[in-house]
């Protein structure tokens, strides 16, 4: 299996940190590409330098080199997520406007009919952003806000993050140990 990992500039770059971890544990092959607002948030919200996540990938991507095989349907992958995807992406790509790797990326995993989920960090929600994440739903995007299940008793941040990925996980069909799952009373 190959995943495209984009990291973008809304908050919550942990969630994409703690995901390449995951697909790394799994042996999923990862490609990575991160806005330089996502590197700006990953310095500011984490412990991680850049480096440190690039490592975490098999492969990495500057956003802005629209020639890398990832911008290209003809270079096969399984599916791509944008966690955490700031809204300016999203309005990107719910437009068609492919200005960057990510975009591109996501236009052609639409375009393929791949799997593409998109993990928005944003609130309140105004009426554009739901328009927006309405339209790419209806063409078969997920639209996957990372909401914590308090039901698993989460005891730390990395708690409810992993059961985040764990979901984010589940949308390919990748199980990982750590997800606590609703077992009814």
């Amino acid at each position: 299996m190959k995943l495209i990992v984009a990291i973008t500039g809304a908050s919550g770059a942990i969630y994409g940190i703690k995901l390449l971890e995951e697909l790394k544990k799994n042996k999923i092959e990862s490609h990575l590409t991160i806005s330089d607002w996502g590197k700006t948030t990953i310095k500011a919200e984490t412990d991680y330098s850049l480096e440190e996540v690039k490592s975490l990938a098999d492969y990495f991507y500057e956003h802005n080199d629209l020639a890398a095989c990832i911008s290209s349907g003809s270079f096969k992958i399984d599916g791509m997520v944008i966690v955490p995807c700031s809204m300016k992406t999203l309005s990107s790509i719910a437009s068609g406007y492919s200005h960057d790797l990510i975009s591109r990326a996501a236009d052609v995993s639409i375009k393929e009919k791949r799997k593409l989920v998109l993990v928005p960090r944003e609130t309140p929600l105004n009426p554009i952003h739901i328009e927006n994440m309405l339209k790419l739903s209806k063409i078969g995007v997920t639209i996957m806000p990372p909401v914590p299940a308090f039901y698993t008793k989460p005891k730390t941040i990395e708690d409810i993050v992993l059961n985040t990925v764990g979901r984010i996980l589940d949308q390919f069909g990748i199980e990982i140990k750590s997800l606590k799952r609703w077992s009814g009373k």
